[in-house]
């Protein structure tokens, strides 16, 4: 029988608008985490059924024309290519680091120079010592003016979210749904860091969303990624990297 623990419900807002949330539960003894970079982008849901892959959420954000990661990725201690964040936000970026099974959540300056098992910068940190540390306002990790990098600022409306979290024993995976008008309002940053704060997450860190957001459990895809507003049906986006669990 699977350890982990999956939880879904309708998430009303304060403004009375409603959002669907996933969210899994790992009991960290029982994961192994690492970092997965696609040669080629792959919707991580084909991935993971092709590989055998049950429990999966999506990675960092990527550019495209080539694809490759946006910030630091290092896979089994190597770095691999990127495309640069633009300083002095890329030191303050949080990341993920994978070192022999154990995760931590940290700002990219707070992490080895050169990590000795798996890295993924995304951002921006969402949760610290179980308390909402995203603030807009400040724009601490540059999400708003380096917004060049991306097709928008990402933290400035509701959308698709994905989040990876950690506490005493425990991974905590989260996406919510989004883009579906009078259905799924999606999430914005503050509030995806206050759901996270809900569930118990000492340290939470923002993953890639919007059509990128994919999450998988028993190798199937739990949410309902849309790439525009109302299509017909979801699909997940091929991505560049992925954390799997």
């Amino acid at each position: 029988m699977s350890s982990v623990t999956y939880l879904l419900w309708r998430h009303e807002l304060a403004d009375g608008l409603v959002t669907t949330i996933y969210a899994t539960r790992h009991p960290a003894a029982q994961s192994r985490p690492r970092v997965v970079l696609f040669g080629e982008p792959e919707r991580l849901d084909v991935w993971c059924r092709s590989q055998g892959a049950d429990e999966a959420i999506v990675g960092g954000f990527f550019v495209r024309d080539p694809f490759r990661p946006l910030g630091d990725v290092w896979i089994d201690g190597r770095e691999v290519p990127h495309e640069r964040v633009p300083d002095p936000y890329a030191a303050r970026r949080a990341c993920v680091v994978v070192t022999d099974g154990a995760i931590e959540i940290l700002p990219r300056a707070d992490a080895p120079d050169r990590p000795a098992g798996d890295l993924l910068a995304a951002g921006p940190l969402l949760v610290s010592d179980g308390a909402v540390a995203f603030d807009p306002d400040a724009d601490h990790e540059g999400f708003s003016a380096g917004a060049e990098q991306f097709d928008s600022d990402i933290t400035a409306v509701r959308n698709q979210r994905a989040a990876l979290g950690i506490c005493d024993g425990e991974l905590i995976a989260v996406t919510c749904d989004g883009r579906r008008t009078g259905v799924d309002a999606g999430l914005s940053m503050a509030e995806l860091a206050q759901v996270m704060v809900d569930l118990g997450a000492e340290r939470a860190i923002n993953l890639d969303g919007g059509g990128s957001a994919t999450h998988v459990h028993h190798g199937h895809l739990l949410n309902r990624p849309y790439s525009d507003q109302d299509q017909p049906g979801p699909e997940s986006r091929p991505v560049v990297t992925a954390l799997v669990l």
